[in-house]
């Protein structure tokens, strides 16, 4: 497990935008964050998933979440530039963005992948991550310590049979992150690096998994350290690198 130890007031002050974080990987993320003093924005399809991470975080004292429903499968871009407006008109800035969110699409031979399928898990993981990363970019300019966390997998750095288009997009993802972070390099204070969370306890893992017991993987909250020192201060420097959170 990545060794890191983060103080309580880690993110006091700091606004961080989760994606996917209604449940697993993502809604641990965004309670972690809050817990270390940060006002996170929860963005997810599914209203209800979001509405029971809100409530985690309020009812452990933590800064007061914002719930923001936007569907990353059917979004449009002007709704892109309408979350960007309503960022800045509440905070001003955006000190942190976590891609979490991902689907897995079918574990099939790439012959009887489905068009369909294929740009479906396209559009989710790489398009729509694209697109939220070039319209927030101005927002991340405006902090002063901005960090993008990118999520990685074991199959987007290394192609793994019937993992077709989820590993894919993955490679995308590590593709996507190493542009930016040679763009930023030097001449912003963002900085870009991606996660490979390893098997963890998650429903996307048992849907990948199905006959494995879930009691064998750790649990997201046991991943959080990766987490907290790429999204944190302690990281200022680390760009364009590439993190197993096991």
């Amino acid at each position: 497990m990545f060794d890191y130890s983060a103080r309580p007031d880690l993110l006091k002050d700091r606004v961080i935008l989760v994606t996917g974080a209604g449940r697993g990987i993502g809604a641990a993320a965004a309670r972690t964050y809050a817990a270390h003093g940060a006002t996170v924005l929860l963005l997810g399809k599914s209203e209800e998933n979001l509405a029971r991470t809100y409530d985690a975080i309020e009812g452990a004292g933590h800064p007061q979440p914002v719930v923001i429903p936007f569907d990353l499968e059917t979004a449009l871009p002007h709704q892109y530039d309408e979350l960007a407006a309503m960022v800045e008109k509440a905070f001003g800035k955006l000190d942190g963005l976590l891609h979490n969110a991902s689907i897995i699409g079918p574990r099939t031979p790439l012959e009887q992948l489905s068009g369909d399928n294929f740009m479906r898990v396209m559009q989710v993981n790489v398009n729509a991550m694209f697109m939220l990363t070039s319209t927030l970019l101005p927002l991340l300019k405006l902090s002063t310590d901005a960090s993008v966390v990118f999520t990685s997998s074991s199959v987007g750095r290394k192609g793994r049979a019937y993992w077709g288009a989820y590993a894919v997009s993955k490679f995308a993802t590590e593709g996507l992150m190493q542009v930016m972070a040679d763009e930023v390099d030097g001449i912003t204070a963002i900085r870009a690096n991606s996660v490979n969370p390893g098997g963890t306890r998650t429903d996307m893992r048992a849907q990948a998994y199905p006959g494995e017991d879930p009691q064998t993987r750790p649990t997201p909250e046991a991943i959080m350290p990766v987490y907290l020192y790429l999204m944190g201060p302690d990281s200022q420097g680390t760009n364009g690198q590439a993190f197993d959170a096991q």
